[in-house]
């Protein structure tokens, strides 16, 4: 297949060129946390490296103290019971999203993905010669897919279906109720549950996120992605894991021997440190986001936005202000004229034009900043690019 330029990765080079001229450009287009881990993870990391017998290649399936604490964490929080052999750590929940549609899906099967998503499920889906068919995700269902809607002729060739909750980039929720009917339709037609759980952690309000695998019998249907980029500000740090259908985590573990030659040993015992250890600094965190959430959503009524309720992730999702009907154009705009980096909704999808995505990952004032920025571009024609 051939092969477009990522967007996104294109609007961060141009923020980069610009900072390099001397502007001063605020990032919101990018998820990655801005606060640091906590000192407990990096001390474990730290002590691990300077063993001299830690610097070998590792088992593709990690450690088995790596896997036990993605077990541990899963009952904790979740109160879920995972058999340690039923959990492989991946280089970030990205490249397990990828590879698994590799090796799952074949020419003709059809893979079920959200617009607007998480693009990586859609174009591993055609790396692998598979079929996408989009479940729009609309406001008027809270951004949730309609599964009663899927045509029987697809479901019949379906071999996947991806979801995300909370949801990047809408920043919507589900339900353990909706767990549940995924994983009946799921089951009814013999299709891979595959749910990035990416923001499960990255909670408001004194709400919670639960995980697919809560519904009885999920283990047997779903494949839960998760990582530690968002949950615990390691991003850079590559961590994350599948757990639950052992058959679909077999075939996922084929591939990686191929591909990948596993973690650093001190990297993966910081993740055991990080899953294991004080949990109680996540919910300051957690904190942070939310009154950073409280000023931007205030600050975006104030020039006439109206994002929607975001109660978990990383994100606002706003609708175009009036007069603009390209997504793309305007981000451009914020980029050039106010020096404002953010993410475009059609990078997500069709379903995705006419929004844009903002990420919580700058200081308050710092966001505030931006948004007040952009109100001196509202009233501008788009650029002509």
């Amino acid at each position: 297949m051939s092969l477009s330029p990522n967007l996104l990765a294109s609007l961060a080079r141009r923020a980069v060129e610009l900072t390099a001229q001397g502007a001063d450009v605020i990032r919101l287009d990018v998820g990655s946390p801005d606060l640091p881990p906590a000192p407990h993870i990096v001390d474990a990391l730290t002590r691990a490296a300077a063993c001299p017998d830690a610097h070998g290649y590792q088992s593709h399936r990690g450690t088995r103290a790596l896997r036990l604490a993605w077990a541990q964490m899963y009952a904790r929080a979740f109160g879920v019971q995972i058999d340690p052999e039923n959990v492989l750590p991946l280089l970030g929940s990205k490249e397990g999203i990828f590879h698994l549609s590799l090796v799952w899906l074949r020419p003709g099967d059809v893979a079920l993905v959200p617009d607007p998503g998480y693009q990586t499920y859609g174009i591993a889906a055609r790396f692998a010669g598979a079929e996408t068919v989009a479940l729009p995700l609309l406001l008027e269902s809270g951004f949730l897919p309609d599964l009663d809607a899927v045509p029987a002729e697809v479901a019949a060739r379906a071999k996947m279906l991806w979801l995300n909750y909370p949801n990047n980039p809408t920043a919507a929720a589900a339900s353990l109720t909706f767990f549940e009917r995924a994983v009946a339709f799921c089951r009814r037609h013999d299709i891979l549950l595959c749910h990035d759980a990416a923001y499960t952690q990255v909670v408001f309000d004194g709400g919670r996120a639960p995980s697919v695998l809560q519904v009885d019998g999920a283990q047997d249907v779903a494949l839960e992605f998760n990582t530690l980029s968002k949950s615990h500000n390691m991003a850079g740090w590559r961590v994350g894991a599948a757990l639950g259908r052992r058959d679909a985590l077999e075939a996922l573990l084929r591939i990686k021997t191929h591909a990948d030659s596993s973690h650093f040993l001190p990297v993966m015992e910081a993740a055991v440190a990080a899953l294991t250890g004080d949990q109680t600094w996540l919910a300051e965190r957690n904190a942070v986001y939310a009154a950073r959430r409280d000023a931007a959503v205030a600050a975006l009524r104030e020039i006439g936005l109206r994002p929607y309720p975001a109660r978990a992730s990383l994100y606002l999702w706003f609708p175009l202000p009036p007069g603009w009907s390209d997504a793309l154009a305007f981000v451009r705009a914020a980029l050039e004229n106010a020096h404002v980096a953010l993410a475009p909704g059609i990078l997500f999808g069709p379903r995705g034009e006419g929004y844009v995505r903002l990420s919580l990952v700058q200081p308050a004032a710092r966001i505030v900043e931006a948004i007040h920025r952009i109100a001196h571009i509202l009233d501008r024609s788009p650029l002509v690019t």
